[in-house]
């Protein structure tokens, strides 16, 4: 489905609420995501935007009611962090504290024992979610309405995949046949989402996200976007907290994307 659906000849939308324009492009997503077969190693698929949609659409309503410049993009939910709450690098006590979001989220149907999901009375901790929105923390002095002025988080395939053990995969572990029906729905998907936002930089969070936000920029000619990477948060990526957090600032800073909370 193309964003022109939503959008008269004018140009303009035909809701004038950027949130709901938001959330169908996710759902016209995940529907599409949900009918593919994505191998036999993959036993349990979350899909958190279905089961966590209320906790997830006022996250939405509350932070995307203007154009953003810079779309920070991750790649899938983490089991502690958006497959319990929605939300981007979701990490419960941020979600609570910084964002200030509540909301119900459902039981999804089939779940591995060892990845529950109790939405925000979850007691673990998604560490990558943690010091990503940490130093978004210390950019916004405290307040998230300076970060999100400009500047909006994404993740380029909303569903969680595990294998019987509870491992998760990432797309970019599945095996070619099953990344290609899956990466030419969601490059459609991304496509759709900066053109719905005007996004100019795409800050790729991980290598994955870098390749496939380049290939979005190239095969949909959005030759007006730039592509940022910076390192995954993720501890087995860059090591400790304070060396991602040094080199992240030095990418976002070199970029001028610093500036926009200022």
């Amino acid at each position: 489905m193309s964003v022109s659906k939503y959008f008269s000849q004018q140009n303009k939308p035909e809701t004038d609420d950027l949130a709901d324009c938001f959330i169908n492009l996710e759902n016209d997503l995940v529907s599409q995501l949900n009918k593919l077969n994505y191998g036999p190693d993959v036993v349990y698929v979350y899909s958190p935007l279905d089961y966590a949609f209320n906790l997830h659409k006022i996250f939405l309503k509350k932070f995307l009611n203007t154009n953003k410049k810079v779309l920070f993009l991750g790649i899938n939910p983490g089991p502690w962090g958006m497959c319990q709450t929605g939300i981007p690098f979701g990490e419960v006590n941020i979600v609570r504290s910084y964002l200030r979001v509540v909301g119900e989220v459902l039981t999804p149907t089939n779940y591995h024992p060892q990845r529950p999901v109790t939405g925000l009375d979850c007691h673990r901790s998604e560490v990558s979610g943690k010091r990503l929105w940490d130093l978004f923390i210390e950019l916004s002095e405290g307040d998230p309405y300076k970060f999100f002025k400009d500047c909006f988080i994404h993740n380029y395939f909303p569903l969680a995949l595990m294998n019987e053990k509870a491992k998760n995969i990432t797309p970019g572990d599945l095996k070619s046949k099953y990344q290609k029906e899956l990466q030419e729905i969601c490059d459609k998907s991304l496509s759709d989402i900066v053109t719905l936002l005007h996004i100019d930089t795409i800050v790729a969070i991980g290598k994955y996200a870098e390749k496939r936000s380049n290939e979005v920029v190239k095969n949909f000619k959005l030759n007006n976007i730039k592509v940022v990477q910076i390192p995954h948060p993720s501890p087995r990526s860059v090591g400790t907290a304070e060396k991602w957090k040094n080199e992240t600032l030095a990418l976002l800073k070199s970029n001028n994307i610093l500036q926009l909370f200022k």
